[in-house]
């Protein structure tokens, strides 16, 4: 039995590989340097293989070109990358909110590819504005007098503040003080808007009386948050947006709110409280109202400004705009996004997000009975079990809290992979599959899945069981 430098002495140079005729190809494709860095890293984790087992067969230089290969597609494959959602999460925001309709990819790619009008008046031949090409569009969907468009929504209620009220005081409802993800809090948003933050009421019940007694000369707007993220239940109260309407105007002062995820149509049809009809919120008084693109909206990451001209005109005048504004790719999908909203009959078919949520049980049933058939056809290389069962679905996005929809999925179980390691497998494939485990089940919802997605699941648990099959077999 040879010791453990002489086996160091069998692995193949770094040359001998690099003439190998597949290395030769890879070089060609990513370039000497990186090859020779991939072969060096084989390398010495083949070392540390040795010395853990010193009666390991060395691999030959064809063999290691299959791992130096491995690693090169690992390690040259963007970060960023499709996924397939099969969580039940609508609006997931770790997974990117907002799937975009296909005029809204079409528009991306032209601004994208090709030289635009973005900030070009074609009418006159000269210089134009990059709002304009959605105010009138946004305006004319919800009855607002103007518009603006920022990068999000915490940008656009910065924006809001830091215009209408700098150096004065706004008053915000306890209870509407909310944290959205990724730990920003509408009390740090107000601070960096340079305003002063005045908390009326407590955190479950305020009263119409709680504000206009924290009124006084300083006090420059009322802003009311949507808390679309969580919901307070039990003893509550809350004031309503057209009694602030009212007590504002008498007061003398702008009335603020802050929607989170607005929405341009009714949900009650898909089986949800509609509690953000952004048409109807313009029509109760309020001065201003801000939303995001990318929830309940259906498009790109963007923060919607509506309400009165005189206050929007000041906002596009702050030096902040500039550095809150969009760039031509959010604006070339926001505004075929709002676009497929003029033809209200056809978003749901237009738009992923309506799609997803109109997708009846018949249709889910047949995706699933697709992917067990498929399964199960194959289930002589390991033993694999499918069974679709009924969830739930929910929107997402810190939009519609509390509420979901009947959805179906499918229970996979492989006799030799345990929930965890199926999961952990599937979100390691080339396209990673994210599902959940639930009640020791891992479990993949149909409602979220996307045109194509069935097959990619079918193949990555194809080549699971394969994996599976090899290692039981000692291959």
């Amino acid at each position: 039995m040879k010791n453990y430098n002489e086996k160091l002495r069998d692995i193949p140079a770094v040359d001998k590989i690099l003439n190998c005729e597949r290395c030769k190809l890879l070089t060609q494709i990513y370039g000497h340097n990186l090859v020779v860095e991939a072969i060096n890293i084989a390398l010495k984790l083949l070392r540390k293989k040795i010395l853990i087992n010193q009666d390991m067969k060395i691999p030959s230089s064809e063999m290691l070109c299959q791992k130096v290969e491995g690693y090169l597609r690992e390690e040259m494959s963007p970060c960023y990358k499709r996924v397939i959602n099969g969580t039940g999460i609508i609006l997931h925001t770790n997974l990117g909110r907002s799937i975009l309709s296909d005029k809204a990819r079409e528009a991306v790619d032209i601004a994208s590819s090709c030289y635009t009008n973005l900030e070009y008046d074609l009418e006159e031949g000269g210089r134009g504005e990059r709002y304009d090409h959605v105010e009138g569009v946004i305006t004319k969907l919800t009855g607002a007098e103007s518009a603006l468009v920022v990068n999000n929504n915490a940008a656009a209620v910065l924006l809001v503040l830091n215009t209408m009220a700098r150096g004065k005081e706004v008053l915000v409802s306890r209870g509407e003080l909310v944290e959205i993800g990724g730990s920003f809090r509408i009390p740090e948003v107000i601070k960096l808007g340079g305003v002063k933050l005045v908390e009326v009421g407590t955190t479950n019940r305020t009263h119409l009386k709680d504000y206009q007694d924290a009124i006084n000369e300083n006090t420059g707007l009322i802003l009311k948050v949507h808390t679309s993220n969580y919901k307070i239940m039990g003893f509550t109260k809350s004031v309503e947006r057209g009694d602030l309407s009212s007590l504002a105007k008498k007061a003398g002062i702008p009335f603020v709110e802050d929607l989170g995820s607005g929405t341009l149509l009714d949900l009650k049809n898909y089986g949800l409280n509609d509690e953000n009809f952004v048409q109807d919120v313009i029509k109760t008084g309020v001065d201003v109202v801000t939303f995001s693109g990318d929830k309940l909206l259906g498009g790109p990451q963007a923060g919607i400004i509506l309400g009165r001209k005189e206050y929007i005109d000041s906002m596009k005048n702050n030096q902040l705009t500039r550095a809150l504004r969009i760039d031509k790719l959010t604006l070339a999908a926001l505004e075929a996004t709002l676009r497929e909203y003029l033809c209200t009959e056809k978003v749901v078919n237009n738009i992923p997000i309506y799609r997803m949520l109109a997708t009846s049980l018949e249709e889910l049933q047949g995706k699933g009975e697709k992917i067990k058939k498929c399964l199960l056809g194959i289930r002589n290389k390991v033993e694999v079990e499918v069974e679709v069962v009924d969830t739930r679905a929910q929107m997402g996005g810190g939009s519609l809290p509390g509420q979901s929809i009947p959805s179906l999925g499918i229970i996979i179980k492989l006799k030799n992979c345990t929930p965890i390691e199926l999961e952990r497998k599937l979100r390691k494939q080339t396209i990673p599959i994210l599902g959940y485990i639930e009640k020791n089940n891992y479990v993949l919802d149909l409602r979220t899945l996307l045109p194509g997605d069935e097959e990619i699941i079918i193949k990555s648990i194809y080549d699971i069981m394969l994996e599976e099959k090899n290692i039981a077999e000692g291959k």
